[in-house]
C-alpha cells in the first residue's frame, strides 16, 4: 500500500545506479560505473511530456484510460487506487480485455454492481473489466467484481481468468471476513464473487501460476511478524473455470539457514527449498504468519510482485530494514523460483541510496530478455527495464506527482504496454519501437 512503502529507502536519486549484478539473462542490471560510462541504455533517455503526465523515450507515445471519476454508466464510476492487471482476448477481433484491480478499502469510490457480483456491501475494493481495440482506445468498461477489500495484486490463470488478491485481514466496518483470493471471468459469465479458501486467508499480494502443474506461488506483504512465500497445489488436475474452488494443500517456503531473505546480498545465490504445510488456512483464530516460529520458515519484508515467466515463478521484495526488524538492508530484491531444482536464486538486488529503490509490480518483456519492474519507493518513480546485456534503464516517469506505477503487462501481441498510475488513478496503453532496445 502506497502509505506504507513511501519514503522508505532514504538517500539522494540523483546519484548514478546502485545496484548489484546477478548473472540471470533476465534480471542482470548495470553497475553504477557501467551507467557513467556506457551511456543510456534501452530505449535512450526520456523526452519530456509536454503535457507533464508521462515521460517515454523517443518514439514512444501514451494514451490515457478509464481516469478515477470518470462515468461508466448511471450512477456507475470508476473507482480509484488502480493496481494490479492482465490481459485477454477481446469480444471480437482486434480487441483484448484488460481486468483491473483497485486497491481500495473503506474509503473512494464505491464500485456499483449488480448483487451478483458483490462479496461485501460494506467494502470499497473490486475490478474492474475494459475492452481496448487495437489503436488502444476504450471501446467499453464495466464492474467486474465488488465487495472486495484492498485488491493489490494478483495473476493470470492458464485457461484465462484473473485472481484479484485481498491485501488485508481487515474485519473493521465489514460484513464479511477478507484476506482472500477471488476469480474473475474477463468475459463477466462466470465471475462468482465467492473466495478461493484453499489459497489462504492473509494480506495478499501477488500470485503467479506454473502452466503445467497449476501450482500457485503467492506472496505476503505483513510485519509483525514479516511475511512468507506460498505454495498453493490444487486437488484440481485440468485447468478450468473455478478449478481453485476444489481446495487443495497451502504451504509455505523454508529454507535452510536462510530464516530472513534479506540476509542473501550477493545475486546468484542460490538456496533449496522445503515446503511445510500451513495448519489453519483460514487463519480462524491466528493469523498464518504467527502460526510458525522465527528461524523455522523464511519471511521477508515486503513481499510484493509476482509473475511467471522462463519456467519459473518471479517474485520481489519490495526493500528490508533493519530498523524495521529485519536482518539486513537493502532496497529491493527479485528472486527466482525454480520447481524443477526445488530452488530460489537471487536475480538482482538494488542497494540503498541508489537511483531506483522499492520495486513493485513486476511482469517479463517479450522484448531484450528483461522485465519490467513498476517502481513504488522514494521520490520519482519509473517504470524500470533490463535490456539483454543486463542493462538497467528507466522505460518510463511519472511526471505528474510522486505516485507510484502499478499493473504493469503487456497485450497478448506484445504492441501494446499497459500500466497504471495509482493515484489519482489512470491506465496507460504505450506504443512505440519495441524492437528498437539498445543492446
Amino acid at each position: 500500500m502506497s502509505v506504507s512503502r513511501r519514503g522508505v529507502m532514504k538517500g539522494s536519486a540523483a546519484g548514478a545506479l546502485s545496484i548489484a549484478l546477478a548473472g540471470s539473462l533476465d534480471t542482470i542490471f548495470q553497475t553504477s560505473a557501467e551507467a557513467k560510462a556506457g551511456g543510456a541504455a534501452g530505449y535512450g533517455p526520456l523526452v519530456p511530456d509536454p503535457k507533464g503526465v508521462l515521460d517515454l523515450p523517443k518514439g514512444f507515445s501514451y494514451k490515457t484510460l478509464s481516469a478515477q471519476g470518470d462515468t461508466i454508466a448511471d450512477g456507475v464510476l470508476v473507482p480509484g487506487a488502480h493496481d494490479g492487471m492482465a490481459t485477454f482476448e477481446g469480444s471480437r477481433k482486434n480487441t483484448l480485455r484488460l481486468v483491473r484491480n483497485h486497491e481500495q478499502t473503506a474509503s473512494g469510490v464505491k464500485p456499483v454492481a449488480p448483487s451478483s457480483l458483490v462479496y461485501d456491501p460494506a467494502a470499497f475494493g473490486g475490478t474492474t473489466t475494459l475492452e481496448v481495440d487495437s489503436h488502444g482506445d476504450l471501446v467499453s468498461q464495466r464492474i467486474s467484481l465488488a465487495g472486495t477489500s484492498t485488491n493489490c495484486a494478483g495473476g493470470r490463470t492458464p485457461w484465462g481468468t484473473w485472481l484479484t488478491c485481498e491485501e488485508t485481514e481487515g474485519f473493521s466496518g465489514q460484513t464479511k471476513s477478507h484476506g482472500w483470493v477471488f476469480e474473475v471471468d474477463p468475459t463477466g459469465k462466470r465471475t462468482k464473487p465467492v473466495p478461493i479458501t484453499g489459497m489462504g486467508r492473509f494480506a495478499h499480494e501477488a500470485v503467479a501460476i506454473d502452466p503445467h502443474t497449476l501450482e500457485a506461488y503467492l506472496t505476503e506483504d505483513a510485519s509483525g511478524p514479516f511475511g512468507l512465500f506460498y505454495r498453493f497445489r490444487p486437488r484440481a488436475h485440468r485447468g478450468q473455470y473455478h478449478a481453485y474452488l476444489e481446495g487443495g494443500r497451502l504451504e509455505v517456503m523454508v529454507c535452510r539457514d536462510l530464516p530472513d531473505l534479506s540476509l542473501a546480498q550477493e545475486p546468484g545465490e542460490e538456496f533449496r527449498v522445503k515446503w511445510k504445510a500451513v495448519p489453519d488456512p483460514a487463519a480462524t483464530t491466528t493469523s498464518i504468519r504467527k502460526q510458525f516460529e522465527d528461524g523455522k520458515v523464511t519471511r521477508s519484508q515486503k513481499l510484493e510482485g509476482a509473475w511467471w515467466g522462463h519456467g519459473k515463478a518471479y517474485f520481489v521484495a519490495s526493500y528490508s530494514k533493519k530498523e524495521d526488524g529485519a536482518a539486513a538492508d537493502h532496497a529491493g530484491q527479485v528472486w527466482t523460483y525454480d520447481p524443477r531444482t526445488d530452488r530460489i536464486r537471487l536475480e538482482l538486488i538494488f542497494k540503498p541510496g541508489g537511483r531506483f529503490d522499492g520495486p513493485d509490480n513486476i511482469t517479463v518483456s517479450p522484448y531484450g530478455g528483461g522485465v519490467i519492474l513498476a517502481e513504488d519507493g522514494d521520490g520519482e518513480q519509473h517504470l524500470v527495464g533490463t535490456d539483454r546485456k543486463g542493462r538497467a534503464f528507466a522505460f518510463a516517469r511519472n511526471a505528474f506527482n510522486d505516485s507510484e506505477f502499478t499493473g504493469a503487462t503487456f497485450s497478448p501481441d506484445g504492441r501494446t504496454l499497459f500500466a497504471n498510475r495509482q493515484s489519482p488513478g489512470v491506465t496507460f496503453a504505450i506504443t512505440g519501437p519495441w524492437h528498437r532496445i539498445r543492446h
